[in-house]
């Protein structure tokens, strides 16, 4: 309560002071007509390395702008975008426009002047007159104390503003967004994939098993879906005739919070006609590879695990420079589950009762929702209870059943297996690819299948999409598919420890 009390006093103050910067001003009380004409690190990198007196001959006169970090005596540091640079404010101008007691940590302020250096090596702004320094914004809020930063997590995400103000850590992961998102919208561009835009209102949601949004369209008075995933679209321009398309896309599932999902979330899903899923693991092995090395500047890519002190008790390295492991969903719980019979896991299609028991073994819960299981059901579930979390280093499982892959291709070799994969590092899934479904009759049937589960209780199951099997039936040539999480991608390489880390703005429940 006290502190509650001492922040409203300081707001109050700061906001005296807003009023008195309006009198004998404009009513608005911030300039506007500020030119900025450097930035912070640009000036440090130019000039760092000249000595004090090389730079008082220079007499280099810049213009810098940005956010009051630290004060002491006739020095304030400001923070910009790039960096941060000092200025000094000689005494005859702090007494004119009254420096002490008007300006404040946390004010944007212009500064002109000529670039010089401290005795003690840094560089500063020479401020010499009293129209060389300008209030541009007063802060109303005082900042966090500059040593302690916000040391409250839920704080950090909530006011993301504040948190990219306070830690250069957090700005500097941001930044590494952009670079892998500018680099996968490259890699994909120099292969000749066209980057293509597609609904997010849906009137079925479709691409994905997963508990959509709901919404309604007043105007056409039809309910409809926040997309869960851009596949179905996407295809539909492979029947068009576009053989390669990618969508750097936002989507959206209705389903609970954890460290690895948020609501709203975004992917990479890209297209490749005439090709199959093995094209599109050497493409996303080579793609990985490529974009730690762009953005990282390593294929070796750290993750740790620290105590509730921060302390680092665990340390894996993630070689992406060599080949990834490519295994079979059978083989992978087989691998994992030793006391399994291998004839049973072998046979899955033919030992249903076998598998619900072995998944009853392991701890895998009595659903109603379970009578539409069959056995490929029962086996992804066994999977992803004993295998998933000890997939460390790179690894494509393939061979996933029909009856959890709705969109994919049957395998050749055994129409119960389709041609797909899903990519993890870590224990977690980061991508999902296929060969394309493109039998219309087969698909409808799978769509039917979904509906059957929808109607015993999976509300995850997909709705049977009518135009997506007429787009289906004109043809579409044999294609490849692929979606990347670039929120769980942004985790691994960053090594941070939740997806609400690697999100500008993460979903919260509502305060209160």
């Amino acid at each position: 309560m006290t502190e509650a009390r001492d922040e409203n006093k300081l707001i109050a103050e700061r906001r005296a002071k807003l009023d008195a910067m309006r009198e004998g001003c404009s009513a608005n009380g911030h300039k506007n007509d500020f030119d900025r004409k450097d930035l912070a690190n640009d000036l440090q990198k130019e000039f760092g390395e000249f000595d004090k007196p090389t730079l008082e001959e220079k007499d280099h006169q810049v213009a810098v702008a940005g956010r009051i970090m630290f004060q002491r005596g006739p020095f304030a540091q400001i923070q910009d975008v790039s960096g941060t640079i000092q200025v000094y404010i000689a005494k005859e101008v702090q007494k004119e426009i009254n420096y002490k007691t008007a300006y404040d940590m946390g004010d944007i302020i212009g500064a002109k002047g000529a670039l010089h250096k401290s005795g003690k090596g840094e560089l500063f702004v020479n401020i010499v007159s009293s129209d060389q320094l300008v209030m541009l914004t007063k802060s109303l809020r005082p900042l966090p104390d500059k040593f302690h930063g916000l040391a409250d997590q839920e704080t950090k995400y909530r006011q993301r503003y504040i948190d990219l103000i306070m830690s250069k850590e957090t700005r500097e992961l941001f930044k590494i967004r952009s670079k892998l998102v500018e680099g996968i919208r490259k890699y994909l561009s120099d292969r000749d994939f066209m980057e293509v835009e597609t609904p997010m209102l849906q009137v079925i949601p479709g691409g994905a098993t997963a508990k959509p949004f709901e919404t309604h369209h007043n105007a056409l008075d039809v309910d409809m879906y926040l997309r869960i995933a851009p596949e179905l679209n996407l295809k539909r321009l492979i029947v068009g005739g576009f053989e390669r398309v990618f969508e750097i896309n936002r989507s959206f599932r209705n389903e609970g919070l954890s460290t690895r999902h948020n609501p709203e979330f975004t992917m990479i899903e890209f297209y490749q006609a005439y090709a199959t899923y093995h094209d599109l693991m050497n493409t996303t092995e080579d793609m990985l590879r490529t974009l730690a090395q762009d953005v990282l500047g390593t294929t070796d890519i750290v993750s740790t695990v620290k105590d509730s002190e921060g302390n680092v008790t665990k340390e894996t390295t993630y070689d992406f420079a060599q080949p990834f492991t490519r295994i079979t969903m059978c083989d992978a719980v087989m691998k994992y589950n030793p006391e399994f019979d291998n004839a049973v896991i072998q046979d899955c299609e033919n030992n249903l009762e076998a598998l619900i028991a072995y998944g009853r073994q392991v701890g895998i819960k009595d659903e109603p929702k379970q009578s539409a299981w069959g056995p490929g059901k029962w086996l992804c579930e066994i999977f992803e209870e004993t295998a998933e979390h000890k997939l460390d280093q790179p690894t494509f499982i393939t061979a996933y059943p029909w009856e959890v892959s709705p969109l994919a291709r049957r395998s050749d070799d055994s129409p119960f297996f389709t041609d797909r994969f899903e990519f993890f590092v870590g224990g977690r899934e980061l991508a999902n690819g296929f060969s394309e479904l493109n039998d219309a009759e087969d698909q409808a049937q799978r769509f039917q299948k979904q509906v059957d589960e929808k109607a015993a209780g999976d509300d995850e199951a997909m709705h049977y999409d009518a135009d997506y099997i007429e787009a289906l039936e004109y043809g579409m040539p044999p294609t490849a598919g692929e979606g990347i999480g670039i929120d769980r991608l942004m985790m691994l390489f960053t090594d941070s420890p939740t997806i609400k880390d690697v999100i500008l703005f993460p979903h919260m429940r509502p305060r209160g």
